[in-house]
């Protein structure tokens, strides 16, 4: 019998984290007459000496609507490369593997439940080979996890950007504009290349697709001379152009604290000069992470909690739940670690060339 499970939200938070939490906690009361504790700050709330969360019935009545993690989240954090500093002031990465299992065991967990991306997917397959006793849960609304078709979070981010594109479009068209919007997307451009052709973009950058930036410019002449003058322009965080880099504001010390950003003004500027056009450029930033998860992130983010408890149940350890169709599976959480990326020749671009779409 599984008596007592823990619970962590890793990485960055989605919306349709607390639904997660509030599905994990009534199935496993009313399944299973197990108690549940919420891990604080992710991974390093394991290795803390703050006491858990207690879950209950009552304590998750409200969660559903409610974006963020009641749980917190710690996107870099990691046991087996704990940022430790020196009496001296020199940083450096340690392997506290054992002290988040030890940890593990002074909760007196049963097992532990982990919801994040490939990043959390990657750490608590590690530790299962050590003989903890996790299974996971997809998150990310980036969307770029595999083996799983889509991930909640994902909806809530593409309605997000695409509104933003309904209300750029309309002073784009009364000022004679270029609307530049920039989306998250660091490696995998799946909500630039959704919300683009849902709010009827012009070109979409994304950083599976090298741009050439004279092709956007085009595009806008021919706009022009159709007679339309304004664009609507999506850009992935991660999109570059043919033989050039990712843009950075923040380069930090390296890939663990650097920050993606500044392709749309780089974008912004070129088109400002070679296709002459008023630009304005739009950061929608972390405003895609935050706010209430539609109903489709709800009820998804609902079936993973409840079909992880089951996983639980049936001490299926280092597997998670993933969907295929409309039909949950599970799969190997070692192997979900690999990226989903767009097929840059695939059915959705095609679809959006057909458009007249253009990627650069």
């Amino acid at each position: 019998m599984t008596h007592r499970i823990g619970i962590l939200t890793g990485g960055g938070d989605a919306p349709g984290l607390n639904a997660v939490i509030r599905a994990v906690v009534l199935t496993a009361a009313r399944c299973y007459g197990a108690e549940v504790v919420g891990i604080r700050e992710g991974f390093d709330g394991l290795l803390s000496n703050a006491p858990p969360m207690v879950l209950n019935e009552a304590s998750v009545r409200d969660l559903l609507p409610r974006g963020g993690t009641i749980l917190g989240a710690v996107n870099r954090g990691s046991p087996f490369a704990r940022r430790v500093e020196r009496p001296d002031g020199t940083v450096e990465q340690v392997d506290v593997s054992q002290e988040a299992l030890q940890r593990m065991d002074d909760l007196k967990l049963d097992a532990l439940i982990v919801a994040g991306g490939d990043g959390t997917m990657a750490i608590a397959s590690k530790l299962v080979q050590m003989g903890a006793k996790i299974v996971g849960v997809p998150k990310t609304i980036d969307n770029d996890i595999s083996l799983t078709d889509v991930t909640f979070g994902f909806d809530t981010a593409i309605q997000t950007a695409t509104e933003a594109l309904d209300k750029l479009q309309t002073t784009a068209e009364s000022h004679h504009r270029a609307m530049v919007l920039e989306v998250m997307g660091r490696n995998a451009g799946w909500i630039a290349l959704k919300a683009g052709v849902a709010g009827g973009a012009d070109a979409i950058l994304l950083p599976e697709i090298p741009f050439d930036i004279d092709v956007v410019c085009q595009k806008i002449e021919d706009l022009r001379a159709a007679g339309r003058r304004y664009s609507l322009i999506v850009v992935a965080e991660g999109a570059h152009p043919v033989g050039g880099e990712q843009q950075y504001y923040i380069d930090g010390e390296g890939s663990a604290s650097a920050r993606l950003g500044g392709i749309s003004f780089l974008v912004g500027n070129a088109l400002q000069e070679r296709a002459d056009v008023d630009v304005r450029v739009t950061v929608l930033g972390h405003l895609q992470r935050g706010g209430q998860p539609t109903p489709h992130d709800r009820w998804l983010a609902t079936r993973f909690g409840a079909a992880a408890v089951h996983l639980v149940h049936e001490h299926k350890w280092g597997q998670m739940v993933a969907l295929r169709g409309e039909t949950l599976m599970y799969v190997p959480m070692e192997e979900a670690t690999r990226l989903k990326f767009v097929d840059p020749e695939g059915d959705f671009v095609r679809t959006a060339r057909d458009l007249g779409i253009v990627f650069g």
